[in-house]
């Protein structure tokens, strides 16, 4: 039986991924089509049954999206699954070119980097609010790690020359070598750094 690829390009066998904690959250099973239509959207936790790569697919979906508000957009999100695919496929071709290493591989272990461990929510005492740190819980990290990475890179693009796809390629290898100049890395040390402080 012929092996499938993703993208018929891309093998994922022997990727690991290292942290215990996004071991189950992150499904490396390869598809040629990474697209199941949402048929996961009945349960949340059937996602991380989703090959990582259609969640990215559908991060790049929705490219500014803060506070309820799309304050960032770009043609980019026609809100064609065919459009993100390509994007994605791009991006993998770049990062394998720059890298000359399995872009899967380099985009799973950024997203492990990029994956925040903490974060702060707001305590009401006594007519007083004052931050709190608690445990990000697994699914949220990889979510949070994925929005991270698409919206840096949408932010970098917006009103540049600069492609989307030339600049999510930088955002994932930047990540992955854990350079501050990836958004999700930035924000990751940000916010843990606040955590920190309201422990």
């Amino acid at each position: 039986m012929s092996q499938i690829l993703a993208f018929n390009r891309w093998n994922t066998e022997g990727i690991k991924v290292d942290d215990p904690g996004l071991k189950s959250y992150i499904s490396l099973q390869p598809r040629i089509v990474p697209k199941t239509g949402a048929r996961y959207a009945r349960n949340r936790f059937h996602k991380s049954k989703i090959f990582i790569v259609e969640r990215l697919i559908n991060k790049i979906m929705i490219p500014g999206h803060k506070s309820k508000k799309h304050f960032k957009t770009s043609y980019h999100a026609t809100g064609k699954a065919n459009k993100a695919f390509s994007i994605v496929e791009n991006v993998f071709s770049l990062i394998e070119k720059q890298t000359k290493e399995n872009p899967i591989k380099v985009f799973v272990k950024a997203l492990e980097n990029a994956s925040q461990r903490e974060e702060i929510i707001t305590i009401e005492y006594g007519g007083a609010r004052y931050p709190k740190s608690v445990e990000c819980a697994p699914q949220r990290r990889v979510d949070l790690a994925l929005r991270n990475m698409t919206q840096g890179a949408y932010h970098k693009s917006f009103n540049s020359k600069k492609s989307i796809e030339a600049c999510l390629a930088d955002e994932i290898i930047s990540a992955y070598k854990l350079f501050n100049t990836s958004n999700a890395i930035a924000k990751k040390l940000e916010v843990e750094r606040q955590a920190d402080a309201s422990r």
